[in-house]
């Protein structure tokens, strides 16, 4: 695969290099007039009964707080370099189950109080664009770097955009590669000695013995390529749409996801008496073994395409619709649909209310907790590969003051963002999400 990706750049770049050089030009209006600052922040919460460390089963709570600061800084009237810094920081009840046995009563519906219960990312995206004299031709290239406890990724990418009939068309290519490695955490099982053991009936057992293989490989590499097309159809309406092709390679699964077979015995660490109850938010006291850990293939192969349609109503309303087909090899489709109306309220303030529906078939190698077989060659209880329907319900407020009148320092305040989504998903999972944005533009 890799050898793709460096034929994809070479073709990006002979087509940079093929294009006209830059004309000499009395006047020309800068890309970027002065620095730009983003100051981002989101908050979000979910919860439900999948977790896919408990093997399908048990608590989903989650809360993550992130921020991102974007500085774009134009380097001269063409080119523009763009510094986007981020922190994410979440408390999680099922990541927090890679270590039950911190509790005094482990169960899969509570959090346990280890390490694995929190944890935070760090990313740092730097990108550079150039755009030609007659800003019909824009290029831009990309490196980005993450890292949490347990999992690094280091990308770069690139693109070339292209813009025609007075630029009122744009064809845009796009390649992005990201080579990843995870440090794998698995079970507190696999990694450590037992308390008691318990089996189905509540007795003392030492008969527990799980199909568990350590990891021998721990790269993941993602490769995508992008074509987009849009188009001012006239004053009113316009479109866009585009076409992705993606290929993930190497270690696909998550350490940390426990299997449970149907034709194995269960066995238990805890108190014995909450076991006839497991499955019941009831059990207060015990934790099932894995029997193995989740397995899935080292290849998947993914196809998007979608399109957006804009349509500008009066100085009033607008509405911005969007869909997304998706399909894989490892037989998951879904079909993705969107609108936002917004509406200017005054010359400074629009609001806007947002809609959102998503439908998937389940992946090929999904089944629900205890229902593989040990026989299997690929299984998983991660609900995000079953089948389900979701809908986010949002409302958010748009704040532009085009002659930043307000300041901090040397910087007025040109537009403030804020939404808020409700997301429910048919397997009983359910979010809330607000965010904010501040941009500031250098006087």
């Amino acid at each position: 695969m890799q050898y793709r990706i460096v034929i994809l750049f070479l073709l990006l770049s002979s087509l940079s290099f093929s294009q006209e050089k830059d004309s000499t030009v009395v006047f020309k209006k800068r890309v970027l007039e002065s620095t730009e600052v983003d100051f981002l922040a989101s908050y979000y919460k979910q919860d439900g009964l999948h977790s896919a460390v408990s093997g399908g089963i048990g608590s989903e709570k989650l809360t993550d707080i992130a921020t991102n600061i974007i500085v774009a800084i134009p380097m001269n009237d063409d080119d523009i370099l763009t510094v986007d810094a981020g922190i994410s920081a979440y408390t999680s009840a099922s990541s927090s189950n890679i270590n039950p046995f911190d509790s005094n009563k482990p169960n899969p519906w509570q959090a346990s109080s280890g390490a694995s219960a929190q944890d935070a990312l760090a990313s740092l995206v730097v990108n550079y664009s150039h755009s030609s004299d007659d800003r019909n031709f824009i290029w831009n290239a990309d490196v980005s770097v993450s890292s949490e406890y347990d999992y690094f990724s280091l990308g770069f990418g690139g693109g070339i955009t292209k813009l025609f009939n007075n630029k009122n068309s744009e064809i845009s290519l796009k390649g992005n590669a990201y080579l990843d490695t995870w440090q794998p955490i698995y079970p507190i099982e696999f990694r450590d000695n037992l308390p008691t053991v318990y089996d189905q009936t509540g007795a003392v057992s030492n008969l527990y013995n799980p199909n568990f293989i350590s990891w021998t490989s721990k790269a993941r590499n993602s490769f995508s390529a992008s074509v987009s097309f849009s188009q001012v159809i006239n004053k009113k309406s316009h479109f866009s749409v585009f076409f992705d092709v993606l290929q993930q390679q190497g270690q696909l699964s998550s350490p940390y996801h426990r299997m449970y077979f149907a034709d194995k015995d269960n066995f238990y660490v805890g108190d014995p008496q909450f076991i006839p109850n497991y499955q019941s938010e009831t059990n207060k006291g015990a934790y099932q073994l894995a029997d193995a850990i989740e397995k899935l293939p080292d290849t998947r192969f993914k196809l998007p395409f979608g399109l957006r349609y804009n349509y500008y109503l009066n100085e009033t309303v607008s509405f911005r619709t969007y869909y997304r087909f998706y399909t894989d090899n490892w037989d998951v489709q879904s079909h993705t649909a969107s609108i936002e109306i917004p509406f200017k309220i005054s010359s400074k303030f629009t609001l806007f209310p947002m809609y959102r529906y998503y439908t998937q078939t389940k992946s090929k190698y999904f089944a629900p907790y205890e229902t593989h077989l040990s026989t299997e060659k690929f299984f998983t209880s991660d609900f995000d590969l079953s089948d389900f329907d979701a809908h986010q319900y949002g409302l958010g407020f748009t704040y532009t003051d085009i002659f930043t009148s307000s300041k901090i320092w040397k910087f007025g305040l040109k537009n403030i963002d804020f939404r808020f989504n409700h997301y429910d998903r048919s397997d009983g999972l359910n979010a809330n999400i607000a965010t904010v944005g501040f941009k500031f533009v250098m006087q």
